[in-house]
């Protein structure tokens, strides 16, 4: 197998380029560590990945308590507010791709700052049903654009460092990951610390928009303004087309052909019987997780009188992701199959919900509520990868980009619909909440349990066709 060669660079040779024979071998082991220091740019794409979880999880943890103690809303409403923030980010991931796409990563990224800015504000002081609703469709509408732009160039900028520099994508792209995660640890327990100090969830607000203040200050001072290597391609790309277009002057209906073909491919992937299966099953998934902001803030406060504690529950969470996801991705990417992984992570959830009514209290009544963000976590780290990967199985190449989004698109509708529903159960008598929550991701692991196995699926479909 071919690996790619080291960037080269007129530099003089090392002074121990005589050295004996062994220690050359260690300075080539050494020096690609130094040529593959991530680049400014990437530097600035991951802090901003670790600010943006930051100030988002020291707010969100807390929304379903103040919503429901603060401003008393019923458990249902409680539930569509935040089925709708979910929706509004989930659900229209595909329009901020598109926007990066269009206009570039630097007003997307600049506007999704702006805009989350004036939501956390704006939800700081909302009293009435109406203007939380429209604070927190901001909110989410703000990371639908910031979250795939950033993520996208972080993606773009990883290839391109592999390729000046040798060093893996996967080294660079880990590194962002640890850093949002990173975030996600912080985030709860800073308003956690907001809570005690007496700040209240309005503090907790004015701190998230604080934080994305200095990212909004940091992208329009340090993101690029237009990327020459980007226009270069895009140039080369009209030029072509702009060849093509004079050797095909003769031939009608080119225009209504690729429009055409644009409609068949939404046609296909929406008709796609085992791609919305694999839908189905991960807002099964979905759904489920949204419970972390709306039953369980619910089971903290009924065991503790306080919402306090719960930003030491969404530390543990992301704690556990930190320390567990690569190596039980690479233990089931090797064990079993992504079908496999994808039901077995959805019963692992179920069982989470399962426990909270079976398990004994612990110290301060949290042990309920701790089990079910373990086995919730571990769930998802099996079944959030084992999904991903099956969507290449489960659709032509041509149409990745748009089922990629539309797994997204389509569990948030299905968390905005089941959000009211299981926001009712709130007052429901806790084995009977708890008992429908489980089943929701049962449901999706029997709808799991009908997909391809995966890994070479489209393969074997190609050969059984050809057959």
């Amino acid at each position: 197998m071919n690996r790619p060669e080291p960037a080269r660079t007129d530099a003089p040779e090392p002074a121990n380029a005589g050295a004996p024979a062994g220690a050359p071998a260690e300075e080539k082991r050494r020096r690609p560590r130094l040529a593959s220091a991530p680049t400014p740019y990437l530097r600035l794409l991951t802090v901003t990945q670790f600010a943006f979880n930051t100030g988002f999880y020291a707010v969100l943890p807390y929304l379903a308590t103040h919503l429901g103690s603060g401003l008393g809303m019923a458990g249902w409403l409680v539930g569509l507010v935040l089925g709708l923030r979910t929706f509004s980010q989930q659900g229209l991931f595909v329009v901020g791709g598109a926007l990066t796409d269009r206009y570039g990563p630097r007003p997307v990224v600049l506007a999704g700052c702006a805009l989350r800015i004036t939501g956390f504000g704006w939800l700081a002081f909302a009293g009435s049903t109406a203007t939380v609703i429209a604070a927190v469709l901001l909110i989410g509408f703000a990371a639908a654009l910031f979250s795939p732009a950033v993520e996208s160039e972080a993606a773009r900028e990883a290839v391109r460092h592999e390729r000046d520099t040798g060093a893996p994508r996967a080294h660079v792209l880990a590194l962002f990951s640890a850093a949002g995660q990173a975030g996600a640890f912080i985030g709860p327990l800073l308003g956690s610390l907001l809570l005690l100090l007496g700040g209240g969830f309005r503090a907790a607000c004015l701190a998230g928009a604080v934080v994305f203040v200095g990212v909004l200050a940091g992208h329009a001072r340090l993101m690029p303004r237009a990327d020459p290597v980007r226009k270069r391609e895009r140039g080369r790309e009209r030029d072509w087309n702009r060849e093509r277009g004079a050797d095909r002057a003769q031939t009608p209906g080119t225009v209504t052909r690729a429009a055409q073909r644009g409609r068949s491919s939404w046609r296909v992937v929406f008709t796609n019987r085992p791609f919305l299966l694999l839908c189905l099953a991960y807002s099964g998934y979905l759904v489920s997780y949204n419970q972390l902001y709306l039953s369980l803030p619910v089971e903290v406060e009924r065991a503790t009188g306080s919402g306090a504690a719960l930003g030491w529950l969404f530390a543990l969470s992301s704690l556990l992701v930190v320390v567990a996801q690569v190596p039980l991705t690479r233990f089931s990417a090797h064990r079993i199959a992504p079908r496999t992984a994808l039901v077995t992570g959805l019963a692992v959830v179920a069982a989470g919900f399962a426990a909270v009514p079976l398990t004994p209290a612990g110290p301060g009544g949290l042990l309920p509520g701790a089990v079910l963000v373990v086995l919730l976590t571990l769930g998802q780290m099996l079944l959030v990868p084992a999904a991903r990967g099956l969507v290449p199985d489960l659709v032509e190449d041509r149409q990745l980009g748009l089922a990629t989004g539309a797994l997204s698109s389509v569990s948030g509708i299905a968390v905005l619909a089941g959000s009211a529903a299981t926001g009712a159960l709130l007052d429901a008598p806790a084995p009977v909440r708890w008992a429908v929550l489980a089943a929701v991701p049962l449901a999706g692991a029997a709808l799991a349990f009908t997909l391809p196995v995966g890994r070479g699926g489209k393969e074997q479909r190609t050969r059984a066709v050809a057959g």
